[in-house]
């Protein structure tokens, strides 16, 4: 992918020398699970949904940097373009379709481990987006991951998922978290997990949507970057993920969906470049 002319965001938080207060990767502590619920309550969402909602966990294990201070600093640049591009995508859609004006959201780097509004999250969660702080979360040494582990390399990959993250965001701004927390709580688990997956390929369809209006914009793609983001979208699908985890599938425990589904929904938004084409939550059923 190559830029006419990018513009970088401001809405960048560089957090990755800090480290997060001590005690195991990930836990939460008594301060930080009050915080939660208080949240929860207040964003009137399901606390340990705030707990669980993060969109690429894919097992990465929090370890010593992999990539070289140049490299960090390449992939900082190229996320701060890609943010960039989605502010000047959405801030459009939503002017012009919403008739509202689009709250940037933040973007936080991070290693190792940060420390939310959702809670304290290691670098294995993957990235994710809190709703009650509305900032993205990201260690670069993800894309190392995605890279090696999962066979999806690219910038375009890299994209994708800072683009469905920023999805996450949309949906919290008009309110679709919050109406689908509602529902979750009067629902089987079953039926709450198709929910979520509902949420989560709205998020990968919204990433295509942006990839189509960014595309004429300052976004210069061609056919290797399409193949780039249809296979992070593919590599990150619920049944690659279990498969590869512990050699077997169960669908009824699908969160995120499957990688046909992930790549269908992320594909139909970049070919239509309309927001209306994401109607994953009238589909739940077929889902």
């Amino acid at each position: 992918m190559r830029w006419r002319q990018g513009t970088r965001s401001g809405n960048i938080e560089d957090r990755r020398s800090l480290r997060g207060p001590g005690g195991a990767a990930g836990g939460v502590g008594l301060i930080g699970l009050i915080a939660i619920i208080i949240i929860g309550m207040a964003f009137g969402m399901d606390p340990m949904e705030l707990l669980s909602s993060t969109d690429f966990s894919t097992g990465f294990t929090e370890y010593q940097s992999q990539l070289t201070e140049e490299e960090q600093n390449q992939l900082a640049d190229h996320v701060s373009l890609v943010l960039g591009s989605t502010e000047l995508v959405w801030t459009d859609i939503f002017r012009n379709e919403h008739r509202d004006t689009y709250t940037k959201p933040k973007l936080v780097l991070f290693t190792g481990r940060v420390d939310s509004a959702c809670g304290l999250a290691s670098s294995a969660t993957g990235p994710f987006y809190c709703p009650a702080d509305q900032k993205v979360y990201l260690d670069l040494d993800f894309f190392h991951e995605l890279q090696q582990r999962f066979g999806a390399p690219g910038d375009f990959a890299q994209a994708y998922v800072i683009a469905h993250e920023i999805g996450h965001h949309v949906q919290n701004l008009d309110g679709t978290l919050q109406q689908v927390t509602r529902k979750q709580s009067r629902v089987s688990e079953t039926e709450a997990n198709k929910y979520s997956i509902a949420l989560e390929l709205q998020a990968d369809c919204y990433s295509g949507v942006w990839a189509n209006q960014a595309a004429k914009q300052d976004l210069i793609l061609d056919k290797e970057d399409i193949i780039e983001g249809l296979n992070a979208a593919s590599a990150i699908g619920d049944d690659r993920l279990q498969q590869e985890a512990q050699g077997y599938v169960v669908p009824d425990s699908f969160t995120h969906g499957t990688s046909a589904q992930r790549v269908s929904w992320f594909r139909k938004g970049m070919e239509s470049g309309d927001i209306d084409a994401c109607d994953c939550l009238n589909q739940i059923d077929n889902l």
